[in-house]
């Protein structure tokens, strides 16, 4: 590691093969947690290149616990956290509401590094047990239209440097992988960013494979449709600027959408907006979020439809019966 480490230290790059070999080496151990920080300090001052990325996608993808979910056509919606907003779970909420309407969601996740309650935290609090059995989420996703893949477990190099991240408390490139190595490879990806770096650096990725993607970044910073200001939307087919109002019937304010101080006030939020009782604001960015992933699924003619789909879906009830179901199963 002190060889490689000076040799970034005169501001040099790796290649995608020795990104790929660093992150094999750390899922195995072979550093101590002084080499693993100064490694992963290294990219909190410089910008990561894409040859690096692919090279740590492609350690993390090649030793993941992989999940076969057969015929079935998932949808992931994740955000690469670190925009240090510290809303509430949107995303998770978006994918409830998602799986409410039939599509069925492979959702990836791990614990807040940089927030108070990240995916994890929320779904261990509200009763769900983490697990890479392939049979128990085949038939999570078949009965409740969503399963939930804590990233630690899949990826061995995520839970050793788990305590380093947490300890650090700011985002790393970790961040920005989480999106990436969904290990139930799903058919359809949301994927938000917290800058317009990331967002051309995912683009070039994700164009290299032929699945759907939508890629969205709030221009002030949110890794989500947070609705407080336009938002940039990429696809395969391009990029555009949609205003909150055509995203979500409404622009929020900064404070409609905070996720409270603590894992059980965050799940209590959770708990009140999957059940239809969420503040106008609340509902709007949740809903603007879960349209976009059901538009980019191509199930829809057009957003308005993907949207009432969405409506239909929170009102009804059918999101929060996708989470009940999902809970009785653990």
């Amino acid at each position: 590691m002190k060889k490689i480490l000076q040799y970034l230290f005169e501001h040099k790059a790796l290649s995608r093969e020795q990104a790929k070999e660093v992150l094999v080496n750390i899922s195995k151990g072979m550093y101590n947690d002084s080499e693993v920080t100064s490694f992963v300090t290294v990219y909190l001052m410089r910008s990561i290149t894409i040859e690096e990325l692919q090279g740590f996608r492609d350690a993390l993808l090649e030793l993941c616990v992989k999940i076969d979910l057969g015929k079935y056509a998932t949808i992931d919606i994740v955000g690469t956290g670190g925009d240090g907003k510290n809303t509430f779970n949107i995303s998770t909420l978006a994918c409830f509401i998602v799986a409410g309407t039939g599509q069925k969601v492979t959702k990836h996740g791990n614990y807040g590094a940089t927030s108070v309650s990240g995916a994890s935290n929320v779904m261990e609090q509200l009763g769900y047990q983490f697990k890479a059995d392939n049979t128990r989420l085949l038939k999570e996703v078949e009965q409740a239209n969503i399963c939930f893949l804590h990233a630690p477990v899949f990826h061995p190099a995520l839970k050793t440097v788990g305590p380093i991240r947490k300890n650090l408390g700011v985002r790393t490139f970790f961040n920005m992988l989480g999106p990436i190595v969904n290990p139930a490879s799903p058919a359809y990806q949301l994927i938000g960013v917290y800058n317009l770096e990331m967002a051309r650096i995912y683009n070039y990725l994700l164009q290299q494979d032929d699945r759907p993607f939508t890629i969205i970044h709030s221009l002030d910073g949110y890794d989500e449709i947070s609705l407080t200001n336009d938002t940039k939307v990429i696809t395969r087919q391009g990029e555009k600027i949609m205003t909150p109002e055509q995203l979500g019937k409404r622009s929020v304010a900064a404070e409609d959408i905070y996720g409270g101080n603590t894992v059980e006030e965050a799940a209590r939020i959770f708990t009140k907006i999957i059940k239809g009782e969420g503040s106008f604001a609340q509902n709007a960015v949740v809903l603007a979020n879960a349209t976009m992933a059901l538009h980019c699924t191509g199930a829809y003619t057009n957003y308005e439809e993907a949207y009432n789909a969405a409506v239909e879906s929170l009102e009804s009830g059918k999101a929060n019966q996708s989470l009940q179901t999902l809970i009785a199963l653990q």
